[in-house]
């Protein structure tokens, strides 16, 4: 509706509303100048143009037709409602943004519209001789209304938008979703919502998981990254590695988050990848893995292959610590510890002395009583290898044990 604005004119009077009778006077100009506008805007724009003539060129005309009469009827009537044009106007800005373009077009062809517009009106005011106090009105009211325009066609054009972002984090989602399933998923399926989604298919992948949901409106993540963030397991998916910029990338999107990255696995394999790192993020809440803003699996991996099977482990430490079982705890303990240190280092009496606080003799006494105890178990390369895998794995619980608590 056109507006009322008391902006002085040159000749320091105020602007008011158009006369009705105005109306009259602009209403028979009505018809040349809609075509005189349309040959301005396809001459301007081609591509209106080409839309003119195509399979909604008819609804196209209605619709521009419309939006000049209904700036006519205002003028003669301003509470006159405009609910067919309004509506047209939204549809101009969905097709705009189905169409993949901007709004600058269309706005641009708007005001293109309003500068012929406003050429015929000069010409109609010499001819009628109007002041120029409502000349000046006219333009005021004329270009209100390109205002009001250009405001409605941002509606349609942004409900369009506002879905299309929705309906493209769905589709992600559900593709991540089957990327985490894994076979028997056929890789068809996966391949065919790739697509949907815009996103080229990896031939590997490396998963991020996070403790919390961050937000990541707004940050630098890269769009190609996948994500699920509103269950109770969060994480990403990144194509391929993550290498020093990705790295990068994440550390500074997921301040104040706590995450750690799985290894990079063949895309089938995500479910892997994922695992090893929600595994790694409980290690790191009991202790067993020191926090860092960002944690590689591939750091920690003999720790997540030493931990991966509790049960088995305490078969196996049942097993290759038989020979001890006989002695009270504090001295299996204190053995344990120092055939632990003996087998992580392959130290000197005095290093290991340093290492446990005990005596280098101490030492010596105590790696006495092992070779005593074990026998061939200490010196046969397999046995050793498992006695040095299940103590490694005992310590490393321990720590886990002693963080929980």
């Amino acid at each position: 509706m056109p507006r009322t604005t008391t902006q002085p004119s040159d000749a320091g009077e105020p602007l008011g509303p158009l006369p009705q009778e105005f109306a009259a006077i602009i209403r028979p100009e009505l018809p040349s100048l809609i075509q005189e506008i349309g040959i301005e805007v396809t001459r301007a724009y081609p591509e209106y143009g080409r839309l003119l003539k195509g399979p909604y060129g008819q609804a196209i005309q209605i619709g521009v037709e419309q939006n000049i009469s209904v700036f006519v009827d205002q003028v003669a009537s301003p509470s006159t409602p405009s609910p067919l044009r309004d509506e047209m106007l939204r549809r101009f800005g969905r097709f705009e943004a189905y169409e993949g373009r901007s709004l600058d077009s269309l706005h641009g062809a708007y005001r293109l519209g309003a500068r012929v517009a406003l050429r015929r009106a000069k010409r109609i005011g010499r001819r009628y001789n109007l002041s120029p106090t409502l000349m000046l009105s006219f333009a005021d009211a004329l270009f209100a209304y390109v205002d009001e325009l250009e405001a409605l066609t941002r509606e349609g054009y942004l409900e369009v938008q506002a879905r299309t972002v929705e309906q493209d984090a769905t589709v992600r989602r559900r593709l991540l979703h089957l990327i985490m399933a894994g076979p028997p998923v056929p890789r068809s399926a996966i391949a065919e919502l790739s697509e949907q989604a815009g996103w080229p298919l990896p031939e590997k992948v490396t998963l991020v998981a996070l403790r919390t949901s961050p937000d990541l409106a707004g940050t630098e993540l890269d769009n190609d990254v996948l994500s699920e963030l509103g269950g109770p397991h969060p994480h990403l998916l990144v194509p391929g590695p993550v290498d020093d910029q990705r790295r990068h990338t994440l550390e500074h999107a997921l301040t104040g988050h706590r995450a750690t990255v799985g290894l990079t696995v063949p895309t089938a394999e995500a479910a892997d990848s994922i695992r090893w790192a929600r595994r790694l993020l409980d290690f790191i809440d009991s202790g067993v893995v020191d926090d860092a803003p960002l944690t590689f699996c591939s750091d920690h991996m003999l720790t997540l292959w030493l931990l991966s099977d509790p049960a088995l482990l305490n078969q196996l430490a049942e097993r290759e610590l038989a020979p001890l079982a006989g002695l009270t705890p504090t001295r299996r303990n204190r053995l344990i510890e120092t055939l632990r240190i003996w087998l992580d280092t392959r130290g000197t009496a005095a290093r290991m002395g340093e290492l446990l606080d005990v005596h280098p003799q101490t030492v010596r006494y105590r790696l006495r009583n092992l070779e005593s105890i074990f026998g061939d178990q200490l010196t046969d390369p397999e046995s050793r290898f498992a006695t040095e895998g299940v103590l490694r794995a005992l310590h490393l619980r321990e720590r886990r044990d002693g963080g929980a608590r």
